[in-house]
């Protein structure tokens, strides 16, 4: 067992505690009070007065899949071949020895929602998981997470030098509509035929789409614009399925808008320049507008884009610009875990969820505020010098 004791103690579920302490126990969290008495031998971290928060989560990167300080060798994050490409699993070229998860751990980042980038109209599957291990196939929370696809510049700058479709929005849109048609129409073959007793094929890249169709999981729309958030926001309603709005960097625009969808925003990455058009109005009030207006909100990094380890950093800049300290830190605990679908495990400190718990000298979304401890899955992850 291992005690946290004597920690300004912010669970993310509307309790916290000035001086208290957390129990935990075979990985998950037993108890969390001012004051904890345990009658066995406990190995105890007196975290001496620092904040102690879940473990916080970066709800949209591209850890592992796009490592950090390698070239075309550590590169997997784009099969920019063809437009469709459903059937591509993250975990299949995630390294967990990309440098940048130590730096996620050392930053008090326990969990991430990691995947294929946004060359192709249907990228492939995201995985959430842990930022520590060996093996990615140990350190999985959920996959597939979600499925990602893109809107606006990327593919069809990807394509254009293709010289085949997409080269437009309206052909992003409807490569998109055919295939989720294709996937629906697919679904209710396939349902024939097995209530039938008759042979049915198997299609690889439609079998991918059945968590979407089936509502299990959401499509993750890559979308910066206002119009290209609203093009998802379209597609989604048609086809009923899950959603969420990944960047929405001008979501401030259309805040109205998007409170009406029900859809929740990924906001990021705003520790950037303005490399591209659709960045030309990125602000860090963003968060703050879509927040007012009751959207949920998660803020991300898109590692490598903005290293991962200042997704502390990003949240506070957001709170500086209207956010609050209470919302920035939700946006990288709970609120993505929520987002993300994995809050049963993650995102706040509750008896029975995995006891992953960062502590820090201090509030972690100021720049001088210095990790302490990283713990995950119960075990100490990191511990300062």
């Amino acid at each position: 067992m291992l005690l946290i004791k004597n920690g300004k103690i912010l669970t993310m579920n509307n309790k916290d505690y000035e001086n208290g302490c957390v129990l935990i126990k075979d990985g998950k969290i037993v108890d969390v009070a001012e004051n904890i008495d345990v009658d066995e031998a406990v190995e105890t971290i007196d975290a001496k007065g620092g904040w102690v928060l879940p473990g916080m989560i970066d709800a949209h990167c591209h850890i592992g899949i796009y490592e950090q300080d390698m070239g075309f060798e550590g590169l997997d994050v784009n099969e920019a071949t063809d437009p469709i490409t459903p059937e591509l699993r993250a975990i299949d070229a995630i390294n967990p020895m990309d440098t940048a998860f130590e730096d996620a751990v050392k930053g008090g980042i326990t969990t991430v929602m990691t995947g294929p980038g946004s060359a192709n109209v249907i990228g492939g599957q995201f995985v959430a998981m842990k930022t520590k291990g060996i093996c990615v196939d140990d350190m999985i929370i959920l996959e597939p997470a979600a499925v990602k696809i893109a809107f606006g510049e990327n593919p069809k700058r990807v394509y254009k030098d293709r010289k085949k479709m997409p080269t437009t929005r309206m052909a992003t849109a409807a490569i998109l509509r055919e295939t989720l048609t294709k996937a629906k129409n697919y679904k209710a073959k396939k349902e024939k035929a097995l209530n039938e007793g008759k042979d049915f094929e198997e299609n690889f890249k439609m079998e991918a789409l059945m968590p979407i169709i089936d509502r299990k999981i959401p499509l993750k729309a890559h979308c910066h614009r206002a119009d290209d958030i609203l093009t998802a926001i379209r597609i989604a309603k048609e086809f009923d399925i899950k959603l969420t709005l990944d960047h929405c960097t001008e979501g401030h625009l259309i805040p109205d808008h998007v409170k009406s969808s029900g859809r929740a925003a990924i906001v990021g990455p705003t520790l950037t320049d303005r490399s591209k058009i659709e960045l030309k109005n990125k602000s860090f009030k963003t968060p703050a507008v879509l927040h007012e207006k009751g959207v949920k909100i998660a803020i991300m990094t898109d590692h490598p884009v903005t290293p991962i380890q200042h997704l502390p950093i990003c949240a506070g800049l957001a709170a500086k610009e209207g956010l609050g300290v209470k919302e920035a830190l939700k946006s990288i605990t709970i609120n993505a875990a929520e987002i993300c679908g994995i809050s049963s495990r993650v995102g706040s400190i509750e008896k029975g969820k995995d006891a992953d718990i960062a502590i820090f000298d201090g509030n972690p979304l100021e720049v001088f505020t210095n990790t302490i401890y990283t713990i995950i899955n119960g075990k100490v992850a990191y511990k300062a010098e």
